[in-house]
């Protein structure tokens, strides 16, 4: 498994693992306290061109089902989880959340200290952040994100 960066627009920095498909992804970074529920998270609307980092330590226990969907597909720009759980165990379980952000092209990092991360952006505000699996050079990533439009004013409801 290679290297994953989440790097902040204030120059914080967290390193970790890929989760999900490969490649960059740009957003404002949100935090969800839900210990339950990730699968709504993900294709709930209203987190349209956001990522979204999970507090809750552990993501993906109970997998991926078609009963628990908000919309016809996954809507955060990328998604930040602590541990991902590998082999899920529930009975409606189709796939697990691994692949499910695959198939959806949307990118992700695990193994990061989540709540440091909320932490941080509850006490410096609405920042946006570039997840990446492919470039580790932050200055780049420094460059590409910030060239990212901020969400102030976006008229999300046409997406």
């Amino acid at each position: 498994m290679g290297k994953a960066i989440l790097l902040l627009e204030d120059g914080r920095c967290f390193t970790g693992k890929p989760l999900g498909a490969e490649g960059e992804t740009v957003g404002e970074v949100c935090f969800n306290t839900g210990m339950t529920g990730y699968q709504e998270i993900l294709t709930d609307p209203s987190y349209c061109r956001q990522i979204v980092t999970m507090t809750a330590p552990h993501i993906g226990n109970y997998g991926v089902n078609p009963n628990d969907i908000e919309s016809n597909k996954i809507q955060v720009a990328g998604f930040v989880v602590k541990e991902s759980t590998k082999i899920p165990s529930n009975w409606q379980s189709t796939k697990s959340i691994d692949s499910y952000l695959k198939e959806q092209d949307i990118i992700g990092i695990q193994d990061v200290d989540t709540r440091a991360i909320t932490r941080h952006i509850r006490d410096q505000g609405a920042m946006n952040a570039i997840i990446s699996t492919i470039d580790s050079d932050l200055e780049s990533l420094k460059k590409r994100l910030a060239k990212a439009p901020s969400m102030c004013g976006l008229d999300l409801a046409k997406e």
